[in-house]
């Protein structure tokens, strides 16, 4: 084994969390197989700050990578796994890692394993524990193949202490042609909140708030108070309480937040599948026969709108 690769994904020049987060692990999972840690990173980013989490050196893809493009980031990615020579490659298990990884997989011919929740080292190779069966089961999975590709679900590590020097930055070079594929918009976020994959902290919503205006008076001033991400079930999505980019779910986005708080939602298997490895979850549900609660760590068995309005003035209240 030469060396694991970590995808230190970034915004616009800004690297994050996850990005610290897989190199914490990684370095970790390198000095027990007593091989190096380096980073890739496509387009313009301080990559030689990554020194600081463990890297040794980055494999910098130059080009503008501010819209993305399936062929292109693919492209990229293999060339920085070859300029490395890595046979470990870790990446986060975000939009990168759902469309470009398995491109990158099929081109090596090798294997992959998705949405991992934890990684280890096991008769000198890494294995990853990934959830199946929308979280009842954990599978550990282990690559014969070099390089042997892992997506990790965020917030699965904790945040390493930054220590250390500058990393060796390495320029790799790139022939792409391009895909023929021309940006005819792009639009922001209008939110500034951080997005439900990455926040270690949500507050959801289901079809129990009735109405959007309830929704937005009832979920949104729990999430702001706690500095927190709002989620909705797929319910109160398909009643159009929420945007489809807030929907938490086997059809919507798989989270894993430090904690989760589901607000007047029952637990069926499509929502569980997608928040059932959050660390800490809060059930609020006056149904105490809700699925839910079989997952929660804490249950309140109450009307929601009563609770939560009283759970966001004792956050105000303890945080003024």
């Amino acid at each position: 084994m030469s060396g694991i690769l970590v995808l230190a994904a970034h915004a616009g020049g800004t690297f994050k969390r996850t990005a610290t987060e897989l190199l914490g692990k990684g370095k970790e999972l390198a000095d027990s197989l007593g091989v190096p840690l380096f980073a890739a990173v496509l387009g313009d980013a301080p990559a030689a700050d990554l020194g600081q989490f463990g890297a040794s050196k980055v494999f910098v893809v130059g080009g503008d990578f501010s819209s993305y493009d399936t062929l292109h980031v693919t492209a990229a990615l293999k060339a920085a796994v070859d300029a490395s020579g890595a046979t470990v490659l870790l990446a986060p298990s975000d939009f990168t890692g759902a469309d470009a990884m398995p491109r990158l997989t099929a081109r090596f011919r090798t294997g992959q394993a998705t949405e991992c929740t934890d990684l280890r080292v096991e008769g000198g190779r890494v294995v990853g524990r990934r959830p199946t069966n929308g979280g009842k089961v954990s599978a550990d999975v282990h690559v014969s193949k070099d390089p042997a590709i892992f997506t990790v679900r965020p917030s699965s590590f904790g945040q390493p202490a930054a220590g250390g020097g500058a990393a060796e930055v390495v320029a790799v070079a790139l022939d792409f042609a391009g895909s023929g594929l021309t940006l005819v918009e792009s639009r922001k976020p209008e939110t500034t909140a951080v997005d439900l994959t990455e926040a270690e902290r949500i507050v959801s919503g289901g079809r129990s708030l009735k109405s959007k205006e309830s929704f937005d008076s009832v979920i949104r001033p729990l999430s702001d108070a706690l500095n927190a991400t709002t989620g909705a079930s797929r319910a109160a999505v398909d009643a159009h309480f929420a945007g489809h980019d807030e929907q938490v779910g086997e059809t919507g986005k798989t989270v894993n937040p430090v904690l989760y708080i589901a607000c007047g939602i029952s637990g069926q298997v499509q929502h569980l599948g997608g928040m059932r490895t959050s660390k800490v979850i809060v059930a609020i549900n006056k149904d105490p026969e809700a699925p839910i609660f079989k997952h929660a760590t804490y249950g309140i068995v109450d009307d929601l709108f009563d609770v939560v309005p009283a759970l966001t003035a004792e956050v105000k209240a303890a945080l003024s």
